[in-house]
């Protein structure tokens, strides 16, 4: 969605474009769509520009099932995300969505309104992938830090602990549903 460039500098556009093609590499996405909107400021970008850069990425994949940021994550771009996101999830618009799921993000749902918390109702074994995971996530070497930060390597295996727990397997990602749809 974003530029990647912080106002406090953690990461300028082209280290944070290395990671994302880093990343989609090692994942062999088939394609990446970067909005190079600016960080911290979606809030600011008028809805029409972020409904038609999601709307078109959504157009272009025909994806069966979108991801969205937790709702109420403490940032501001995620709630932007999220409800752009969800409005680009219509049936009747976007026919290949058939589900939706909002994920946790560290740092950030960690930090959701108490009124509004995360609860994970969908929950995906990883006990095979998580090591891989935390090895592509060390690619983010500016999102990544020392324990006992949020995207520390400790507190993302505890949280895959804690969600695998949940689901009766070793690790696990959560996820709240959105949408569900079946047709028969």
């Amino acid at each position: 969605m974003t530029d990647g460039q912080h106002a406090t500098g953690e990461a300028s556009d082209e280290r944070r474009e290395h990671e994302i093609e880093a990343v989609a590499g090692r994942y062999d996405f088939k394609s990446i769509r970067r909005l190079k909107m600016p960080v911290s400021a979606l809030h600011r970008v008028p809805e029409t520009e972020l409904y038609e850069g999601i709307a078109g990425a959504i157009r272009e994949a025909e994806p069966s099932e979108v991801l969205l940021p937790f709702r109420s994550d403490a940032h501001s771009d995620h709630h932007a995300v999220n409800a752009i996101g969800w409005s680009c999830s219509k049936s009747f618009r976007f026919p290949t969505v058939r589900r939706v799921l909002m994920y946790d993000t560290p740092s950030e749902t960690d930090f959701s309104h108490p009124g509004d918390p995360f609860v994970p109702g969908v929950l995906v074994d990883v006990t095979g992938y998580l090591d891989r995971k935390i090895e592509i996530m060390g690619i983010y070497e500016s999102e990544l830090r020392a324990h006992p930060f949020p995207r520390s390597e400790e507190a993302l295996r505890a949280r895959a602990t804690l969600y695998g727990a949940m689901a009766g397997c070793v690790a696990a990602e959560g996820f709240m549903l959105m949408r569900d749809i079946d047709r028969l």
